[in-house]
């Protein structure tokens, strides 16, 4: 009984996406350093297509499914002050599996536990797209912004 238990959990866990993808960086800034954290949850969207065969005919069911990521970042300035920032992105993986969306989510979910590579390495590079807004929110914030 033990062990069905400690199996199903299991599963579970590979079932699951490991939501709280985390990425830390230090970012220097002319008014001092940032140390920020990047929290993404992975999103996975279903899109069912197809019809169901009837009269002998064969299913054309099939799910569609996208994972994304929503990030959430927070930052802190060598001054104490804090800048928290969400964004989502979209599409970051993609595929689609025969026949229903509900009897496919595991399965879906283990693929896409699968591809944390990649979804790790999309975070990174949204937090170096994110080093722009973060300085200009940092000038913002200290008055450094330049005229001109």
């Amino acid at each position: 009984m033990t062990f069905g238990m400690v199996g199903l959990l299991l599963g579970a866990m590979v079932a699951a996406p490991d939501s709280g993808i985390e990425h830390k960086v230090r970012i220097d800034h002319r008014t001092g350093t940032v140390e920020s954290q990047y929290i993404a949850d992975v999103r996975i969207t279903h899109k069912q297509v197809g019809t169901v065969g009837v009269g002998g005919r064969p299913s054309t069911l099939r799910c569609l499914w996208s994972a994304g990521l929503v990030v959430d970042r927070q930052a802190r300035h060598a001054s104490g002050s804090t800048m928290a920032r969400t964004f989502a992105h979209d599409g970051v993986v993609a595929g689609s599996r025969p026949g229903w969306c509900s009897a496919q989510q595991r399965s879906i979910a283990q693929e896409v536990a699968a591809r944390q590579p990649e979804l790790r390495e999309r975070l990174v590079r949204l937090a170096q797209d994110d080093h722009g807004v973060l300085h200009a929110e940092i000038d913002r914030m200290h008055g450094t912004t330049q005229a001109g």
